[in-house]
Formats: structure tokens, sequence, C-alpha cells
């Protein structure tokens, strides 16, 4: 059975992923599929629905989500919220005989909460199948339809194919991970290196702008050389090197630097129950943690760190003062 044979797909979780995650499948699904959804925040609801009329259908629980539809997709901020969601009474998603549907968690979340809930899943719905795919590419990849999903099975596994095929209707690519919790302790590793990656091109950064350098100039000598990374290619830390970038839009949109001090501290634990030594670790969660707590960088983007280390955001108008003096 592939993605598009499915006629009734769920969707819990609306916020800066999710909604743009629905848009993209309510304009993707063929025209006689419904998208069922559901949020705490009746206004995304309430948008999705308008903006997709006949297509979106507002459900008022969880519970009413599975009993809807085939497949059901979550997409929350936490551990605590996806045992909710699945696990509470009487209106959790694991409420119904949820028989042969497909659940796929997309939250990052510690891999020990998936394995508890895909536990009561597989022990109290054995026709179920549950599967963890968080994913990365941010909110700007969201509403594109580029992000990556990371899933938490084999490529042996049978219903892979399907699985794919959805969601890449959300995005560009889907990596099979090895099994389950594999998906988000790749994406838990990913956010790790992505947050250092991104103090380290701040720092580099303002210690170039402050030798005299351009950073439209250093971008290109990092693109160009050992340093080429995505976050400066794409996210670029100081503002007006990349026009799309949050930082250039004032930090606005990209990934929430709350979100980042979390994932950062779940990768941290991650390393600790599996025995593996971090270097960078306590430094880079002290970091976030301070940038998360700042009021001139809470709830913006993740790179607002460059903000956080001194850098100068108005390097543009300096440098062309300069230009001028000479």
């Amino acid at each position: 059975m592939t993605a598009l044979e499915y006629s009734r797909v769920g969707f819990i979780g609306l916020g800066a992923m999710g909604k743009p995650m629905v848009e993209q499948l309510a304009a993707k699904l063929p025209a006689h599929a419904h998208v069922y959804v559901h949020d705490v925040v009746q206004a995304s609801i309430d948008e999705l629905v308008a903006k997709f009329a006949g297509k979106v259908i507002a459900c008022r629980s969880a519970r009413e989500v599975a009993e809807s539809s085939e497949v059901i997709i979550t997409m929350v901020p936490e551990g605590a919220h996806v045992r909710s969601v699945y696990l509470a009474e009487p209106n959790g998603i694991c409420s119904i005989d949820l028989q042969d549907r497909i659940l796929i968690d997309c939250s990052t979340i510690d891999t020990a909460t998936n394995l508890a809930v895909k536990q009561r899943i597989t022990d109290s719905h054995g026709r179920a199948s549950f599967y963890d795919a968080p994913v990365s590419g941010g909110t700007l990849g969201a509403q594109k339809g580029t992000i990556a999903f990371f899933l938490g099975c084999a490529d042996e596994d049978p219903k892979f194919a399907m699985l794919s095929s959805l969601l890449r209707l959300m995005g560009k690519q889907v990596i099979a991970c090895g099994g389950a919790s594999l998906g988000l302790a790749s994406k838990l590793c990913n956010n790790y290196l992505s947050g250092l990656i991104a103090i380290a091109s701040a720092e580099a950064l303002s210690t170039g702008i402050k030798a005299g350098l351009d950073p439209r100039v250093l971008s290109r000598v990092f693109a160009a050389g050992t340093a080429q990374n995505a976050i400066c290619d794409r996210f670029n830390p100081c503002p007006g090197v990349v026009a799309d970038a949050p930082s250039s839009s004032g930090y606005r949109g990209g990934f929430k630097v709350q979100l980042m001090k979390k994932d950062f501290a779940l990768a941290v634990d991650l390393a600790g129950s599996v025995g593996a030594r971090l270097v960078l670790g306590d430094v880079g969660l002290r970091t976030y943690e301070s940038a998360a707590e700042d009021p001139r960088c809470r709830d913006l983007d993740s790179r607002v760190v460059f903000r956080l280390l001194g850098g100068d955001e108005k390097w543009e108008e300096r440098l062309a003062q300069q230009n001028g003096q000479n």
C-alpha cells in the first residue's frame, strides 16, 4: 500500500513545525483524502480548516483523530506531551482499539519515553505499528517541504516503502536509522553537532569581524574550505550574510533557542546513558541555557548565540562608514 492510497491521515500538534507539515500534506494528498487535526491551540486548527476547507477536518481530541484516521502523525514539544497524547485516558490515542493503524511520532524527545510508549502499544495493540521519525530542517524546511525524517526502522521493514512515500509528501529525505528509537538517537546526535557548529561559527564570524573581515567574505572562505557547514551556508548566525536566514530577520522564525537547549540536553543525557565521553557537551549546554534565559535571545532562533557571544550585528553600517572614510 502506498501513502496515496490512504484517504484518512491524522495529525496531532500544529506548532511551528506541525502546521506547515499539515499544509504540505493537505496540498499533496489526493483530492478525496482528508487530514484530521488536533492541537491544544484552537486558532491553529481554525486556520488550517479555513485554508483547506473540506480537506482538513477539526477534531476535539487525540482520541477523535485516532478514531477517524488510518495513519496518525504526532508532532509535540516534549516527552510528557507524547505520553499524554498517546496514553492519557480517556482521550489519548491508545484509548481506542488501534487495530492496524500506523502511528508515527515526529517529536524530538528522550529515547526512554519513546520506547515506553512503543512498548505500551505493542502490549495492548499488537496489530498497530509505532515508529519514531523526528525531523531536521527547521521551520523554513517545513514550510518549503524540504525537511529530512530520521525513521526508527530498518530498510527491510515491510512498511518502510509506504512510510517513505507518506513522509516525502512533507519532506525530501527519509533515512531508515536501523530500529526502534534509533531515529531519535540520530536526531539528538545531529542536533548536538549542529548546536556546537552554530556556536563555533558564531565565534569564528565574530572574531573575523573584529579582525576587519567582511563576514560575507569569511563565509565564502568557510564554504570553500574545510570549515564548510550547513549552518553558515543556510542559517548563518551573522545577520545580513544569508538573506533568508532567521538572523537576517531579527532571528525570528527558525529553531527556537529553548528547543535547542532541550534537544542539546537530551543529547548530553543520551551520551551519559550509553557511556559516551563528551568534551564540549557541558560548555555547549551552558551556552544554550544562558541564551534561553537571556531576554535578548529567548524565543528567537537558536543561532542567536551570535548575539549572546557579543557578535557585531551592525557590521554593515560600520563597514560602510569605514569605506566612506577611505
